[in-house]
């Protein structure tokens, strides 16, 4: 991981094609990025929504996730004393930070001898968690390989006093299968020990070896997921990853496999990078604009294990930052760091067990498990909302005094028909109060770390389903809307993620156009909508002929809001003016409401004019 001070983001220079030209060849066949420069107009690299599609669909209801910290660097436990006798401390930046000669690092590293890693024991400590999938550093940024790499010798089998015969991340995945858990793996794309990663003029021949790496991880253990990191612009050494660099990685990991879940610093955090967005040590106020989202955060304060940092996180702290994020339709990544024998920290474990407990307790866990953002009520002081269907999770941390009441503010009118707190036979009484509803359970809280009260709800009233097909799009091959337009067709939905490579149509060149949505929207629910653009150069969006969006200073890729108040069954005019100058081109449409949760606008409820 990153530490918390991060460089200034600038974007690279070298895309693919001119890295083959300099190096005066190609990578292997078996890891051979795509052809950019010959993919042409009229590629759409949007391959689904992330919000609905079934490739997500596993994430998007796990919620909560073990993150895993553990290299060469575990090897120190935190500490390198320098020739002089004065001790340096840090964890997995202890190479860089201590500026530890690489001879040296390569020294120490030859004494590597996780032999009590024991990958049941590290899954079980998960599925005690209710942690419901996994994530191994498989290379930070040392470089250094945690399996049998073929492409350099930097690895745990060739350098290290580990068993040869053993394969940590095939023991893992073993593990996890049997247990039902899925399993991910983090790869930095900084390396800190390739030679050829810092010179732009060698870089080439380290993506060809990087391409390869990940090729042999997709193909040897069938990851879910793959969370990059080290996409940011720094020195010593030189990082020169750039968006284009990113948007071809992007697209050859969905063509080895489809179904793979890539988070967004596969490019440079942009909202248009990857299926997910990474907030590292926080959690988000509010649903992240435009991306799904997974905070990342550590159990105490080292990503890698340090023998002398006890600041451990309580459970109840662990369980109320997990009941936050689902309310605001996050994923909650913990870390834990083994220590050079491979065995995760005792405190780690009491913590997670603690954790998993509460969650395995009369049904609290359907706060997490496949809940997420209300769309119904405001979030409220003394604890946490989540919705999952027909039901609210009121996750309280603050328990009313007795006979008190806890406050629940309503953004649109729906009715409470049923309320109950998990555990206890107490009564509650829901009473219309103001904007919303007051909740005044009869007895004690059921525990010190959160109660919880389900509430049976009757949202919104729905229209039958759509018949949409889309919108019409008429295309110009100018970023004016000049002259009649180069082509004219129907999009299912507002989708497009163009990147570098592509347009509309093949007829349109990739820079230096713009698309026109026009037809009508209508949606199952009335009340307050937020609409989401996400763009690259410019968009402005319009219902009902009133402007929603105006973003037409060209920028860079961002997501927009506006609100609007629309009418249930109601066929809402719209119209979408987007245009593209140079470099990237992104514009998607995505909506929320009363009892809609943020997704790509779909085609049923699109109608062409």
């Amino acid at each position: 991981m990153r530490r918390s001070t991060r460089p200034a983001r600038a974007l690279g220079v070298l895309g693919l094609l001119g890295a083959l030209l300099l190096t005066g060849g190609s990578p292997a066949a078996s890891a051979k990025p795509p052809p950019r420069d010959t993919a042409g107009p009229g590629t759409n690299h949007a391959i689904d929504d992330p919000f609905t599609s079934e490739r997500t669909s596993w994430w998007r209801q796990d919620r909560f996730g073990m993150f895993i910290h553990f290299g060469a660097y575990s090897n120190l436990e935190g500490e390198y004393t320098r020739p002089d006798g004065t001790v340096c401390r840090n964890a997995e930046w202890i190479k860089r930070e201590c500026a530890i000669p690489t001879a040296e690092y390569e020294k120490q590293a030859a004494t590597f001898n996780p032999a009590d890693f024991d990958a049941e024991a590290v899954v079980k400590a998960a599925k005690d968690a209710g942690q419901r999938y996994i994530v191994i550093t498989s290379k930070h940024h040392d470089g250094y390989a945690m399996w049998p790499t073929k492409q350099n010798s930097w690895n745990l089998r060739d350098h290290s006093s580990f068993d040869p015969r053993r394969d940590l991340l095939a023991e893992l995945k073993k593990a996890a299968d049997a247990a039902g858990i899925k399993l991910g793996f983090y790869y930095s794309i900084w390396d800190w020990h390739d030679p050829d990663f810092a010179d732009p003029a060698t870089f080439p021949r380290y993506k060809k070896r990087m391409y390869a790496q990940l090729k042999e991880l997709v193909d040897g253990y069938d990851p879910a997921l793959l969370w990059f990191d080290g996409e940011w612009d720094a020195d010593n050494p030189t990082n020169t990853w750039s968006r284009r660099d990113g948007a071809d990685l992007q697209a050859y990991l969905h063509d080895l496999d489809p179904g793979l879940i890539v988070n967004n610093r596969v490019g440079k955090r942009e909202v248009v990078d990857g299926d997910f967005g990474t907030p590292e040590q926080e959690i988000p106020d509010e649903p992240v604009a435009g991306q799904l989202w997974e905070s990342c955060m550590t159990l105490n304060d080292h990503w890698g294990f340090a023998k002398y940092d006890t600041h451990w996180k309580s459970s109840t702290t662990v369980v109320r930052n997990l009941l936050d994020v689902a309310s605001r339709g996050g994923n909650y990544l913990l870390n834990v760091g083994p220590d050079r024998r491979g065995r995760i920290p005792q405190p780690s474990v009491d913590r997670l067990r603690e954790a998993g407990r509460w969650l395995g307790a009369h049904g609290q866990g359907g706060a997490v498990y496949g809940a997420g953002h209300t769309g119904l009520v405001a979030d409220p002081s003394w604890g946490a909302v989540s919705r999952r269907g027909d039901t609210l999770y009121a996750s309280v941390t603050s328990w009313p005094a007795a006979g008190s009441a806890l406050h629940l503010t309503a953004k649109e009118a729906f009715k409470v028909t049923s309320a109950r707190v998990l555990g206890s036979s107490q009564g509650v009484r829901v009473t219309p109060s103001g904007d919303g509803f007051d909740l005044t359970p009869s007895g004690a809280a059921t525990g010190p770390v959160a109660s919880v009260i389900r509430l049976t709800i009757e949202p919104p009233a729905a229209s039958p389903p759509g018949t949409g097909t889309g919108l019409t799009a008429r295309s110009w091959a100018n970023d004016s809307f000049n002259g009649p337009p180069a082509v004219t067709t129907v999009d299912p939905t507002v989708n497009k993620s163009y990147r570098f490579d592509g347009s509309p149509d093949p007829r349109i060149p990739s820079d230096h156009f713009s698309t026109r949505w026009t037809g009508s929207i209508q949606p199952r629910t009335g009340g307050t909508y937020t609409f989401t653009t996400v763009s690259d150069d410019t968009v402005r969006l319009w219902i009902d002929g009133e402007p929603v969006i105006d973003s037409s200073t060209p920028h860079g890729p961002k997501a927009d809001q506006g609100t609007v108040t629309l009418t249930a069954g109601h066929r809402h005019s719209i119209r979408i003016d987007y245009t593209e100058g140079t470099g990237e081109a992104h514009m998607k449409l995505l909506w929320a409401g009363p009892d809609q949760s943020l997704q790509v606008v779909p085609r049923s409820r699109l109608y062409a004019d």
